[in-house]
């Protein structure tokens, strides 16, 4: 039951995504680049704690 809820939710994100792009492209990019500096964002978050671990918290 949970396996064919997850296959519907990806559909539908699926399908918005889709919508989006084809009805409004700028808006669409502006959203990846948003998603692009989060997951910066936290790749160099990660990389301060992974830092700050290896001088011993310090």
């Amino acid at each position: 039951m949970a396996v064919n809820a997850k296959k519907v939710a990806v559909y539908v994100v699926v399908v918005f995504v889709l919508y989006l792009i084809i009805t409004d492209p700028k808006k669409a990019s502006e959203y990846v680049l948003i998603g692009f500096q989060g997951v910066s964002d936290a790749a160099g978050a990660l990389g301060d704690f992974a830092t700050w671990v290896a001088n011993g918290g310090k």
